[in-house]
Order: C-alpha cells, then sequence, then structure tokens
C-alpha cells in the first residue's frame, strides 16, 4: 500500500468553511482567469504541441520557447526530472543522489523515493538539487541560495521551485539573472491565483540545456495538460492578470498583519515569514485534539509534523471573517478547559 501522503485542503470531512491549511491566495479566485476556463471548450483536445501555450509563456519570462517545458502539474515534473536522473545515472551503471531541503514539499522526497535516488553525503556528490524560494512550511527564503548555485557542477541539477515567488509578500529573490541560467525554474500558478483545483505548470530551463529538454519531453504522455490547465496558464501571463496578483499581494499584507497580531492575542508564537502563511506554535499542550475540535467546527489548520516540525502549525493568510472563526473558536477550547 502506498504511504499516506498528507497535504492541506480538502479531506474526509470535505472542504473546510476556514481553510488555513492551504497556501492558495485567498483573495481569488482572480476573476479573469476563471471565466477564462469557465468559457473553454472542453469537447476537442488541445493542440498536442502546445505551440500558442508556448510562445506565450516563453514570451512572459523572455526565453526561447525551446527552454519551455510543460507539465501536468508541478508534481508531475518533480516525478519526471527524477525519473531523468535516475535514468542518466543508471547508464552510468551508478545510483543518482539528491540533495533536499531540510524541511521541504513531500513530493521531492517521494519522487527520490520512487526512482531511487540516494540521499547525498555532500553537496558536490548530488545530481538532483531542490531549493524553493520561499519555502514551504517556513515561507522563508532558501537559506544561501546564491552560493549554492553559484557552486553548482555541470554535471549537477538544480529545480529551483516557484511554487511561492507570485505570493512573495516582502524582499526579493536572491538570484541575477546569471543564476537564474543555471536551474530549471518550476511555475505552478495555481496558488497565486486561488485556484488550486486547476491542475498545469511549467518549467523553464537553463541555458544551453537543449538535449536535455528534449530528453525529459520524452518522458512525458501525450496531452499532459487538458483544455481547462490551458486556458489558465494562458491567462496567467497576460498583463491584466499579474495586476491583479499585485493588488491581491497588497491585500495580503494587510490581512497578514492582522492574523499575527490574533495569533498573538490567542497567547500563540507566530512565525517570521516573507509569503501568505507563516507558522505558529498555539499555545496548547493537546495538539492533536484541539486541531479536530477545530476541523469539526470547519476551521482546519495544517500540523506540521509531517515536515519535521512538531507542535507548530502553517497557517495561509485569510481574510479577517476567517481569522475571527479562529479567533473565537479557539478561546471556547480553552473555556471547556
Amino acid at each position: 500500500m502506498l504511504e499516506k501522503r498528507i497535504h492541506g485542503g480538502a479531506d474526509a470531512l470535505g472542504q473546510p468553511l476556514y481553510d488555513f491549511s492551504t497556501n492558495s491566495n485567498a483573495c481569488g479566485p482572480c476573476p479573469v482567469v476563471l471565466q477564462e476556463i469557465q468559457a473553454t471548450d472542453a469537447s476537442h483536445y488541445p493542440d498536442p504541441f502546445y505551440a500558442e501555450l508556448r510562445q506565450a509563456i516563453a514570451a512572459f519570462h523572455k526565453v526561447d520557447v525551446t527552454h519551455v517545458v510543460l507539465a501536468a502539474s508541478a508534481s508531475e515534473f518533480i516525478f519526471r526530472i527524477s525519473a531523468w536522473v535516475a535514468q542518466f545515472a543508471h547508464r552510468q551503471q551508478r545510483t543518482a543522489r539528491v540533495e533536499l531541503p531540510v524541511h521541504g514539499y513531500g513530493d521531492y522526497l517521494h519522487a527520490s523515493t520512487a526512482w531511487g535516488l540516494a540521499a547525498s553525503e555532500s553537496p558536490a556528490q548530488a545530481d538532483l538539487i531542490w531549493g524553493c524560494d520561499p519555502s514551504s512550511p517556513l515561507g522563508e527564503p532558501h537559506m544561501r541560495l546564491a552560493e549554492r548555485v553559484q557552486d553548482l557542477l555541470p554535471t549537477q541539477t538544480f529545480v529551483l521551485d516557484g511554487a511561492y515567488r507570485p505570493l512573495r509578500l516582502d524582499g526579493d529573490l536572491a538570484l541575477s539573472d546569471h543564476h537564474l541560467d543555471r536551474v530549471w525554474q518550476l511555475w505552478s500558478p495555481n496558488k497565486a491565483l486561488g485556484l488550486t483545483g486547476i491542475r498545469a505548470a511549467y518549467a523553464i530551463a537553463p541555458a544551453g540545456f537543449q538535449q536535455q529538454v528534449e530528453q525529459i519531453e520524452g518522458l512525458a504522455p501525450s496531452w499532459p495538460i487538458g483544455a481547462h490547465g490551458c486556458a489558465m496558464l494562458a491567462a496567467w501571463v497576460r498583463q491584466d492578470v499579474q495586476d491583479w496578483l499585485a493588488e491581491s499581494r497588497d491585500i495580503l499584507k494587510r490581512w497578514k498583519l492582522r492574523q499575527l497580531a490574533i495569533c498573538t492575542s490567542l497567547g500563540w508564537q507566530p512565525g517570521s515569514s516573507v509569503t501568505n502563511f507563516h507558522l505558529a506554535t498555539p499555545d496548547t499542550a493537546h495538539m492533536a485534539q484541539d486541531l479536530a475540535t477545530l476541523r469539526a467546527q470547519g476551521i482546519k489548520l495544517r500540523d506540521t509534523s509531517s515536515f519535521g516540525l512538531p507542535g507548530q502549525v502553517r497557517m495561509g493568510v485569510l481574510p479577517p471573517v476567517a481569522q475571527d472563526a479562529l479567533s473565537q473558536a479557539w478561546c471556547r477550547i480553552k473555556d471547556k478547559r
């Protein structure tokens, strides 16, 4: 039986009324993108080569279209590039090695395990290196990111997961264009657009990696992205959508300040972050029981034990009505003790 994978969002009780457990943009869904998706004709196959979509993405990132690799989702690309690294090492009659973040998205490890990648004992030994900036669950910049990229060997593959780059509320990515030309940039805009139910993503390949792009493309099935995913990615690169995203970040900044203040008022210890989510340490000795009680009242938080951070929760920034509901529910829990 496959190991159970822990995620935020809907569960056996359905969709929570107030879902702090995901990192989706709480200002969404983006109205423009939602309208495009709802108007999509799903009665036909997409172009199997996705020519128009690839061109639009390439123009958005100011790269040649040959740098664009489409994926069914970020998770699908994580598994696919892990497979490619494993196959390359196998042809050399050795075991591929991977460098994982100390705390990070579980599919990095799941994919590495599925394809037999071993943990790297030193940075120089890693064939595949995963980075995420800002990271999850911490919501902080990747430690020593520029230094790690600068020290890359020609034989190493570095994937920079940009799932939360569009939702960065403070600061900038600490990589120059020169650094970015050396890494794979993985983009999954559904979180930024508040449309996590639509699965579609893409990667921008490093400069000079055309042969690797062709090999990784060769590992993909036909039509990895359906019509609705195509509509989301095509809308993502539009200026009006980027303008909406910028406005939503301003709103999220205000909501975040309020949410951090509420956590403090409850006796919780909120963590620092540069994103629309943050960690917090609730004032409780009964974490599992209290989270279950909250969930029964329609409020879900993400226990970070699966990230190796027991005793804490990851909280997406939600509107004031959700924050107030959490505060009131927590006070009721404490009053019963």
